[in-house]
């Protein structure tokens, strides 16, 4: 049965309120921007609707299942209705890519990719939505520091109210990414994947689903553990360097 909102299924609802608000960043808060970081600022402030939502909406539905889940239950509604929050959130912002940056390779496949995997749980298979509303939460959670922490990097140069926030969040948030990114999402792989290979999930999960679900998830965490790790080193570099000078 498809979830709806006022009678509108719920993909498309989501998806309007997204583009909304994507409208409303790019034509009025921050029209002044420049051309590059205008539309990144905009895909910022949709990414904020999307992400402490989302790991709100997964927290709940982890901490509230009315049976006791296995990483193989069958999909309950208000799962469906979050793998289709963020069905929308990624599709738009994989339009916002493709359009203004369709070089930027990585974020187009790593959306594609996300997008592969909720949508297959979501209208395919049926199953293993907890399992990936965890790592969800594991992944939104640093949503809302991340993007303040991007759109303060925008301005750093311009204003020094911006390139103080983005000083005193950087540490703070690398060690925030690192956590949840680097080790929680890791640990939880490790035990999703033993799960899997055990053939626990079988056959509601058929194989091919979680293989390529697993696969998705092991280059994900990877990338963002190598993009923390970047961004540890840069900072250690400009803490030498403030140092030496």
């Amino acid at each position: 049965m498809e979830n709806s909102i006022l009678g509108i299924p719920t993909l498309p609802a989501f998806f309007s309120i997204f583009l909304l608000i994507y409208l409303f960043a790019y034509f009025v808060v921050f029209r002044n921007w420049g051309p590059k970081h205008r539309p990144e600022a905009s895909s910022c402030l949709i990414s904020l609707a999307h992400g402490p939502t989302a790991a709100i909406m997964s927290m709940y539905s982890i901490l509230h299942s009315h049976k006791a889940p296995t990483f193989a239950s069958p999909n309950d509604t208000f799962q469906n209705t979050i793998l289709e929050f963020s069905i929308a959130y990624f599709f738009l912002d994989l339009l916002h890519y493709l359009f203004f940056f369709p070089s930027d390779v990585l974020f187009i496949l790593h959306h594609l990719a996300t997008l592969y995997v909720f949508t297959t749980c979501r209208y395919v298979v049926h199953h293993g939505a907890y399992a990936i509303l965890v790592l969800l939460f594991l992944a939104e959670i640093t949503s809302g520091c991340q993007n303040v922490w991007t759109l303060a990097s925008y301005r750093r140069a311009d204003s020094p109210a911006a390139a103080k926030l983005y000083d005193f969040l950087s540490p703070r948030f690398y060690v925030f990414y690192s956590v949840f990114r680097g080790f929680l999402g890791p640990l939880f792989m490790f035990k999703l994947g033993l799960f899997y290979a055990s053939g626990a999930a079988e056959p509601k999960i058929p194989r091919w689903a979680w293989v390529s679900w697993m696969v998705v998830i092991l280059i994900a965490i990877g990338l963002s553990i190598l993009w923390v790790l970047n961004l540890w080193i840069d900072w250690h570099r400009n803490k030498v360097q403030k140092k030496e000078t």
